[in-house]
């Protein structure tokens, strides 16, 4: 699968997706939400144990 094309991205904010990441190409500008139906959200850690630990496996460098 291919994480960074998880949904569909308009440029709609997806008011259900906050973010702030304005590096993203996903994210909406002034709002900050993204524009992606869904997203997937995973870690590159073995055992998880804070939110430092999780990543946004759908973003995409602007």
């Amino acid at each position: 699968m291919n994480t960074n094309n998880f949904g569909q991205s308009g440029r709609n904010p997806n008011h259900c997706i906050a973010c702030t990441v304005q590096q993203c190409a996903h994210h909406c500008g002034s709002d900050n939400y993204c524009s992606l139906d869904r997203i997937l959200v995973g870690t590159h850690e073995y055992n998880p144990t804070e939110d430092q630990c999780t990543d946004c496996k759908s973003f995409l460098k602007k």
